[in-house]
C-alpha cells in the first residue's frame, strides 16, 4: 500500500512538473518582489493584486488576442548561435540613442492610468527607472503631470503622443511636452479608428464597485482624456484621441512645430519605415501597441527586420512581448537600437509598487548580461544578426 501511494505521488509530481500550469503556481506564491526568479512570476501576483477591470484592461488584446500573443512566442522562433572563449569578464550593457549614452538598451514603454495598478502610478514607475538607470516614455494619458514626473525621474522623460480630433488641442500637449524639457515626442500612429478590446470587455462584468473616485462616470476601465493632468486648460469637450484623418502630412506639421526629436511608434512595414525617413522621422519604434492595434497575427520581432532595412539609418527600436533577456538580446541581433517592455513592469508595478518595476529590471538585466556573455559579445555594440538564426 505504501509501495502504491508513493508511486501516485510520484507520478502526480511528474505530471506537475510537466504541467503549463507550473510557472503560474509558481507566480502565485510570489509574495515578495525580491522572490521573483523570472518576469513572469509577477503576471499572477498581479492579477490577484488587482481589480477585475484594470486587470482586464492590461491583459487585453484586440479580437481574439491573436497578436498578443504572437508577440512573445514568435521569440522563440529564432534561435541564439553562442561563441566560445571569448573574454566576458566585463560585459557592458551601455548604447547610445540620439548621441545620449543609456545605461541599458531596456527602457520602460509608456502606458496610461497607472494609478489603476498602483496609488503612485507613474511616480513609483519612475522612481524605479531612475534606481536602475533605465529610459521612461510617459504617456499622455498619464495619471500625474509630466512635470512631476520629470522631477520624480530626475531629467525629462520622453513623452508618447496621442494626437486628438482637434490639432489645436494636440499643439498645446506638444508644447507642454516641449517646455518641460522633454527631448523626444513619441508619437503613436497604430490607434487612428481605436481598438476591440474584447477580452477587456468580457472581463469588465465581473467588477461590481463603485468606481467613481477613479473614473469618470463610476465606469471601471473607462479610460478617457478627462480629468487627466495632461489636458488641464484644455477644452475637451467632443474631442476623441483616435483621429481617422491623421496621414503622412501629420508627420510634416509636427516637425515643423516643435524642436524635440520626433519618433513614430507602430511602425511595422518597409514600405512605412521608408516614407517615415522620407517624412523626417528621427526615429521609429517598431510596435503593435502590445497587441493591442490590429489583429494581424503578425508579432513585431517578425517585422523587426524589414523595418530596419527600410529605416536606412534612423534608429529602430522594438516593444512587443519582451519577457527574457534573451528576446531582449534578440531584437538587438536582428538590428533594434533598444528594445521596450511594457506589461512586464506593469506586473511589477500592480503587485508591488517600485520594488516589483525594480526587480523586473533587474531580472531582465541579469538575464541580458548572462546571454552576453553565452554568445561572446560582452558589448552591446558587438550584437549581431551573426548571433541568432531563424528556428
Amino acid at each position: 500500500m505504501t509501495l502504491v501511494t508513493s508511486l501516485a505521488r510520484r507520478r502526480f509530481l511528474q505530471f506537475l512538473a510537466a504541467s503549463p500550469l507550473l510557472p503560474h503556481l509558481r507566480a502565485q506564491q510570489l509574495t515578495k518582489a525580491e522572490d521573483g526568479l523570472s518576469v513572469m512570476d509577477f503576471e499572477a501576483a498581479a492579477k490577484s493584486a488587482l481589480p477585475p477591470a484594470h486587470w482586464g484592461y492590461m491583459t487585453s488584446g484586440v479580437d481574439d488576442d491573436l497578436t498578443l500573443k504572437a508577440n512573445h512566442e514568435a521569440f522563440q522562433h529564432y534561435r541564439l548561435r553562442a561563441r566560445r572563449l571569448v573574454d566576458v569578464s566585463k560585459p557592458d550593457l551601455r548604447t547610445e540613442v540620439f548621441g545620449q549614452a543609456w545605461e541599458s538598451p531596456i527602457f520602460i514603454c509608456p502606458c496610461g492610468s497607472q494609478r489603476a495598478f498602483n496609488t503612485e502610478g507613474e511616480l513609483a514607475t519612475a522612481r524605479a527607472a531612475k534606481a536602475k538607470q533605465t529610459q521612461m516614455i510617459l504617456s499622455t494619458q498619464t495619471s500625474f503631470p509630466i512635470e512631476d514626473v520629470n522631477k520624480t525621474y530626475g531629467k525629462p522623460v520622453w513623452f508618447q503622443l496621442y494626437t486628438t480630433s482637434r490639432w489645436e488641442a494636440t499643439e498645446k500637449l506638444v508644447k507642454r511636452a516641449e517646455d518641460s524639457g522633454c527631448p523626444v515626442l513619441v508619437f503613436t500612429v497604430d490607434q487612428q479608428v481605436g481598438r476591440n478590446t474584447e477580452t477587456q470587455a468580457r472581463i469588465r462584468p465581473q467588477d461590481t464597485r463603485n468606481c467613481g473616485a477613479c473614473h469618470e462616470g463610476g465606469v471601471p476601465a473607462t479610460f478617457s482624456q478627462r480629468g487627466k493632468p495632461m489636458y488641464a486648460g484644455i477644452d475637451t469637450s467632443g474631442i476623441a484621441l483616435v483621429d481617422p484623418a491623421l496621414a503622412w502630412a501629420s508627420v510634416d506639421r509636427l516637425k515643423k512645430f516643435t524642436r524635440m526629436k520626433v519618433v513614430l511608434k507602430g511602425i511595422v512595414t518597409r514600405e512605412d519605415a521608408i516614407l517615415a525617413r522620407q517624412h523626417g522621422a528621427d526615429g521609429i519604434i517598431v510596435s503593435n501597441h502590445g497587441g493591442r492595434a490590429e489583429e494581424s497575427g503578425l508579432a513585431t520581432i517578425d517585422c523587426l527586420a524589414e523595418v530596419v532595412d527600410g529605416a536606412g539609418p534612423l534608429p529602430v527600436m522594438l516593444d512587443g512581448g519582451v519577457r527574457r533577456g534573451t528576446d531582449v538580446y534578440k531584437a538587438l541581433a536582428l538590428g533594434a537600437r533598444a528594445v521596450g517592455i511594457g506589461r512586464p513592469y506593469l506586473w511589477g508595478l500592480s503587485a508591488f509598487g517600485q520594488p516589483g518595476v525594480e526587480k523586473v529590471l533587474d531580472i531582465l538585466h541579469a538575464e541580458l548580461r548572462m546571454t552576453m556573455g553565452q554568445c561572446g559579445t560582452p558589448g552591446i555594440k558587438q550584437i549581431t544578426k551573426a548571433f541568432v538564426q531563424k528556428a
